[in-house]
Order: structure tokens, then sequence, then C-alpha cells
């Protein structure tokens, strides 16, 4: 199996990404209200920095990262985490489609040189080194049951593209792009999203500036793309996408994450993780549970969960849930005296 997000290539030294997290991650509300979806975290990691760390360990030296909605905190967030990045900011003021983020990229990255971009909500099961390989630039791609969600790449009997197309209403392939971009020709890429820009050539289906219909623009005059299948793909968007990649992340860890926390009568069910300074008594936690620091936990019984940092648990049952930063729940202390022959259910739904 591979490596999760990418194997290392030796071969390539230098690379430059440009990473677009200027979305509102409205399918996460309420908890992206405050918190960008990019730094919210699974299996004990925040989704960008799974982004960061394997594009760095695989030559890109060089960062763009597209901010808009809360730009701030992701601006500080990089800057903390990685303070020798040699990274870029540009603000998208307004939301106007990923061609567009990438477009406004423009002035800041090195147009001579290869360029991935890679979008900032996404985790990809993919063995990079041959993306790197290929010697025509390269779309990741994955099958999918319905594919007019997502842009789509039609692809011939050689494995070359020879159409994308964004939110098809009838799609003419099930292999979707899975938000991993591997540019030879970014001179022409700017190009033809700045032709696309200037001449206002919106997207009928959103009004918006679609990097695809760039990548046809490229298409149409001659450059070849390859279609690259990955194995697994997580759009991290969606909350039930989120638990399940925190789950099987977790599972690849095979083991639970401890980092300074305490743990006092507590029951422990393997994966979960487990961040520092965090404060867990008389509970149960597990499995497929994160945990993020400095979270204090009291009486609860956790399973399939992510739990923000600074947040306080007490006499609550948890399935399926995401919890924020900050948060404070409190559920109710029962003090019971039951008869012989008595069923009482107090634990809710915690099926799967």
């Amino acid at each position: 199996m591979h490596q999760l997000l990418y194997i290392r290539n030796s071969t390539i030294t230098q690379m430059q990404a440009i990473i677009p997290v200027a979305g509102a991650g409205t399918r996460l509300r309420p908890l992206t209200y405050t918190q960008p979806k990019a730094l919210i975290s699974v299996a004990g990691k925040p989704i960008l920095s799974f982004i960061i760390d394997e594009l760095r360990e695989n030559g890109v030296n060089k960062f763009v990262f597209v901010i808009g909605y809360l730009g701030e905190k992701i601006k500080e967030f990089v800057e903390q985490k990685y303070p020798g990045l040699d990274a870029s900011f540009v603000t998208q003021e307004n939301r106007e489609g990923l061609g567009h983020a990438i477009w406004i990229a423009k002035d800041v990255i090195d147009v001579n040189k290869e360029l991935v971009i890679h979008l900032g909500d996404t985790i990809v099961d993919i063995d990079l080194k041959n993306v790197w390989a290929e010697k025509n630039s390269t779309l990741c791609v994955k099958k999918v049951e319905d594919p007019r969600a997502f842009g789509v790449a039609e692809i011939d009997e050689h494995g070359f593209i020879k159409a994308v197309i964004e939110k098809p209403s009838i799609p003419k392939s099930n292999m979707a792009l899975v938000g991993i971009y591997f540019i030879r020709e970014t001179a022409l890429l700017m190009d033809s999203l700045g032709y696309i820009v200037k001449n206002q050539l919106r997207n009928n289906n959103n009004n918006e500036f679609q990097l695809t219909d760039a990548l046809m623009k490229m298409i149409e005059t001659g450059v070849k793309f390859k279609g690259y299948k990955v194995e697994s793909w997580y759009d991290v968007g969606k909350k039930d996408i989120l638990l399940e990649t925190n789950a099987i992340l977790l599972k690849r860890q095979a083991a639970t994450l401890t980092n300074n926390g305490t743990c006092e009568d507590c029951i422990i069910v393997p994966p979960v993780s487990i961040a520092t300074g965090v404060k867990l008594k008389n509970s149960i936690i597990g499995p497929n549970v994160s945990i993020s620091e400095n979270t204090e936990i009291n009486y609860c019984i956790i399973k399939n969960s992510i739990v923000g940092s600074f947040s306080k648990l007490e006499n609550v049952v948890l399935h399926g849930s995401l919890i924020g930063s900050d948060s404070g729940i409190t559920g109710l202390s029962q003090s019971l005296n039951i008869g012989d022959n008595t069923e009482i259910d107090l634990r809710g739904d915690m099926n799967d």
C-alpha cells in the first residue's frame, strides 16, 4: 500500500506549489464559522499540515497560499508552524472560482518552472514519484459514482485526457479530478487563465472562472495531459468524509498516540490521537477519536469523533461527532435505583 499522501522522490529537488484555501467550508458549518476548513485536525494533525509536510518531503520548496475567508488564521498557522517555509500569501477578495484563485497567484510564482496545484481540503493516497516521472502534465483522477459534483476528465485509450469539464449535468465520464494538478507548461496555464478572466468567460454552471476551462483551452492548443488514477481520495469538505478520513488515518498509524496527556481511570480503545495537555478522567475513549490539545474530558464515552482544542466535555456520550475548539458540553449525571427485570437505555443512538 502506498504511503499517505506521497512517497518521496529524491530526483526532484525543487518545485513550487499553489494551495488554494480561500473557501468558506459551508458544508462543515457551524464548525467553519470560526475555523478554516484546512485547519481542522484529523488523526491529530491539521489537514493543511498533511499537505505541506508531504509536499516538502517530495521537493516542493516554494509555497503560495491563496487565502480568503478567515485567511489571517491560515497565515498565522503557517508562519508559526513553519517559520522557515518559503511562503507567500495571496488574498482572493471575492470567491470567483478556482481558476481565478490560481490566476491571482501569477505574480509570485516562476512561470518557467513546473507547478503543483494542491487543493487545501484534499487528502489523497498516491505515489507522487510516478506523477513527477511523467513527461507530460498530469491530472490526478478517480472513478466516482456520481461525477456531476466534480470536475470530470475524459480519458482516451492511451491514458491521455481529451477533455475536462466542470460539474457536467450529463457526464461523459465518471473520472473525477481529485484536486492535484502537476503542470509543466506553467506559463501557458497562466496565459490561458488570464485570457478567461480578462474576457469574462465565466463557467455557465456557477458563474465562476474555473481551472478546468483553462486546462481545456490548453488541450485545444495541443498540450498533452496524462490522467493518473489514484487509489484513495478524501474530499474532506463534508462531516461524514472528514470522520471517515480521521478513522482511516488513525488506523494506518496503528497506535494510540499520546503526547503528555493524562489519563485517570480511563479505557482507551485504539486507534486514538490524544494531543499535548489533554486531561482524561473516568471516560471511555475510542475507537477512531482525535482529541486536540488542552482539552478536558470527564465521565464521557466518545467514539468515531473529532474534538477540538481547549474544550471541556463532561457527562456526555458522543458518536460520529465534530466538536470545535473552545467548546463546552455538559450532559446529565443520573443516580438510579433499578428494580428486578428492568431495562433502561440511556445511551442514545450509538449505532455505527
